[in-house]
């Protein structure tokens, strides 16, 4: 008897979802709406998503929460109720450790393709999940979670990735942990890894040079440099050839650095005291610094203002975002001083600048005032007289990307209180699931969709 194509699953894995997932009243064409939008007739059918994102993540059944609700056995790892399929028989051992393995080989077709490998240069998100030591990659096209790298080298330990960049040739993305005194480099055409590229002098990380807490990283135009800040009491900037992998430049006796810019001319380095009124200008090669106050004044340790996050420019100004005081100051290179402040939302965090819609876009994560129940938005500030609108926006909104060729905004929520959003299924790792919100910007109104991702999703980044 020949074999009969189910949907374009492999022969075994078709003949489980066939006779189990996808039939009447549950993911199937007919019954999917009402099955969280989730439709399993075909192979395709399972990478077009639910409404609650991406149930299976290629190379990673333990991300992928479809094995959650299948599974009824603890060696095997998760399990979430309901059981599916419900009210039936759960499925057997076999079938569940048949499914997780496929998944883990790739998930693949019955031809052996496997979803999203077929474009080297695709369009891409990443975003880091603190709680969880993996990197969301996201497919732009749809905008569905895609893959989950797991980061980090220290097996056992959260080493809280804190922030990833992709480099501005689209080639390589990089991800710095606040537990650990490396920077990981990936390669976006596959999302493998390359290496570990030392951020202390000290390469175990111990003695006096022993930093962590690795925040903040900026990348040259060309690609080859990176400059990373530590934000401990004395703060530590490093500065990495990214090319051949290694340090160039150590320096400390900074306070609290968190925020880092270049200048147009990439010849300095702006860095903020997250704890202080103050910016410190440093040049590339580390043989000089100037503390510079935000409120062209006398230098403060501790203040009202608390720089976060800063960006530079086309204007050649630093727009720099003050949690403490629910502002944006501007900061004016060529006259030193701050010529402008923008009153936003409570607590701004990031800052990310849409040269198609010539606005600024921040997120404020604490901010439960300006709408009614509300725990977070993102304030929009024009770049032509600084005009501000808000947007309730998530819950616990931290990072934000823009992807101008979609036009949308994404907003990771971090979702880490217990008050937020009830998470739709268990986390792999201590803490609660986060989620991304999407918006447009053409009408800057919050599109009905959400995916949820792992703990603590904190920074998110786009692909050139």
């Amino acid at each position: 008897m020949g074999y009969v194509n189910k949907g374009d699953y492999p022969h075994d894995i078709g003949n489980i979802i066939s006779t189990n997932c996808s039939v009447s009243g549950c993911h199937n064409a007919k019954s999917a709406e009402a099955a969280s939008g989730y439709n399993l007739e075909t192979w395709a059918g399972m990478f077009a998503g639910s409404n609650n994102g991406s149930p299976v993540i290629p190379y990673s059944s333990k991300f992928s929460s479809l094995c959650y609700y299948i599974n009824t056995y603890a060696e095997l790892g998760l399990q979430n109720l309901p059981t599916m399929p419900i009210n039936k028989k759960p499925l057997s051992f076999d079938d569940v450790k048949k499914i997780k393995d496929w998944i883990d080989a790739g998930s693949p077709d019955i031809n052996g393709n496997v979803k999203w490998a077929d474009d080297p240069s695709r369009k891409k998100l990443y975003a880091v999940n603190q709680g969880c030591d993996v990197v969301t990659v996201f497919d732009a096209q749809t905008q569905l979670p895609m893959r989950y790298i797991e980061v980090g080298n220290k097996p056992g330990t959260i080493e809280t990735p804190h922030q990833v960049r992709v480099s501005p040739d689209g080639k390589y993305w990089y991800v710095v942990f606040i537990n650990n005194n490396v920077m990981q480099k990936f390669r976006c055409s596959d999302d493998s890894y390359v290496g570990d590229i030392p951020l202390c002098p000290a390469a175990a990380g111990t003695g006096s040079t022993n930093a962590l807490d690795w925040n903040t990283f900026v990348i040259s135009k060309d690609s080859k440099r990176a400059y990373c800040v530590s934000w401990t009491a004395s703060g530590k900037v490093a500065a990495v050839d990214l090319e051949n992998m290694k340090l160039i430049h150590f320096i400390g006796g900074q306070h609290f650095s968190h925020a880092i810019a270049l200048d147009a001319t990439e010849q300095n380095i702006f860095v903020g005291a997250q704890t202080g009124n103050f910016i410190v200008k440093l040049d590339t090669g580390f043989s000089g610094s100037s503390q510079i106050s935000l409120e062209n004044g006398p230098i403060n340790l501790s203040s009202s203002l608390d720089p976060h996050d800063m960006i530079l420019s086309p204007n050649n100004q630093l727009l720099i975002t003050c949690q403490k005081s629910n502002e944006v100051r501007v900061f004016d290179i060529a006259s030193g001083l701050v010529t402008n402040t923008i009153v936003t939302g409570k607590y701004p965090q990031e800052i990310i600048y849409s040269p198609l819609y010539a606005s600024y876009f921040v997120s404020c994560t604490y901010d439960s005032t300006t709408f009614s129940g509300s725990m977070g938005v993102v304030s929009k500030i024009s770049a032509f007289g600084y005009g501000v609108t808000n947007l309730k926006v998530g819950y616990q909104p931290h990072g934000i990307a823009v992807d101008e060729s979609k036009r949308l905004l994404y907003v990771v929520s971090r979702n880490i209180q217990s008050n937020g959003p009830a998470p739709h299924h268990t986390a792999q790792c201590n803490g609660r699931n986060g989620f991304v919100s999407f918006v447009d910007l053409n009408s800057f109104t919050v599109l009905p969709k959400r995916y949820e991702l792992s703990v603590d999703p904190y920074f998110i980044f786009t692909r050139p």
